[in-house]
């Protein structure tokens, strides 16, 4: 491994590029743990603070993480966004086993807690009003990959089994519509990329100036009045947000005049 000290981009960068293409090639694997960095400095003849540079690059990507007093580790693979209003509801209002296998949500808290402004915005209500929250955290092999919660109107859940410190067999949609007694019919998805905040950080295992992805969950009854607001955040440079639609045939009004030649 070397560099080009000719070349116009830059010597860390040209360094994390050849150190993401082993890992990419399967020099390194997921988990594996990467040579210290005075050796790697040693193999490219930099200085230690150029491969610091390289290693904080890749480490924003999330394709390396940095275990303090371990070492600098291969992230892992990158983690398929498909969990968006469709994949949560399953087409028959199921649980996709495909996700369970692949992930485990770990429940963390339940209580009371003010509302967050995109929360209260969703349901119509002030900043800070007391609403029902349930915490979650979602790891695949060991690794923090969805940081989540879970939110409803104290008027509709106090007192049921969504007050409750406990998992469910079942999905939470469908505990949520046996304990309010109205039933999901619709539900709106909003994706935005942002900074972290220092518990998101922490919690994914992450730098702070890691851009995550965040979505704003809401679902709706059939008067299109909220039941739930969820959030999740996600690592952006390791999730992939991925719809698969079918694209509709042309009718026959949107057929071209045969006649005319488009050019």
């Amino acid at each position: 491994m070397q560099i080009n000290p000719g070349a116009a981009e830059f010597p860390h960068r040209q360094i994390a590029a050849q150190l993401r293409a082993r890992i990419r090639n399967g020099d390194w694997a997921a988990g594996d743990r990467l040579p210290s960095i005075p050796a790697i400095a040693e193999m490219f003849g930099v200085a230690k603070q150029t491969v610091q540079r390289a290693i904080d690059q890749l480490r924003v990507e999330g394709v390396l993480i940095t275990k303090p007093g371990s070492g600098t580790y291969v992230r892992g693979t990158r983690r398929r966004l498909n969990r968006l209003s469709r994949g949560r509801y399953g087409g028959h209002r199921g649980y996709h086993a495909d996700l369970a296998a692949r992930y485990r949500q770990q429940l963390v808290q339940v209580g009371r807690a003010p509302a967050p402004p995109e929360v209260a915005d969703a349901f119509g209500v002030p900043d800070g009003t007391e609403l029902i929250v349930r915490r979650h955290l979602v790891r695949t092999e060991e690794v923090p990959v969805e940081v989540g919660a879970s939110w409803f109107r104290t008027a509709d859940a106090a007192g049921t089994s969504l007050e409750r410190m406990e998992a469910y067999g079942r999905p939470l949609y469908q505990e949520a519509e046996e304990a309010i007694g109205r039933r999901y019919v619709s539900a709106t998805d909003q994706i935005s990329a942002r900074q972290p905040s220092r518990e998101e950080a922490e919690i994914l295992q992450i730098r702070p100036d890691t851009p995550v992805l965040h979505l704003l969950h809401v679902a709706y009854d059939a008067g299109h009045k909220p039941i739930e607001v969820a959030q999740a955040t996600w690592p952006g440079p390791m999730t992939t947000l991925t719809e698969q639609y079918q694209v509709p045939g042309p009718t026959p009004e949107a057929d071209p005049d045969p006649g005319l030649v488009l050019g």
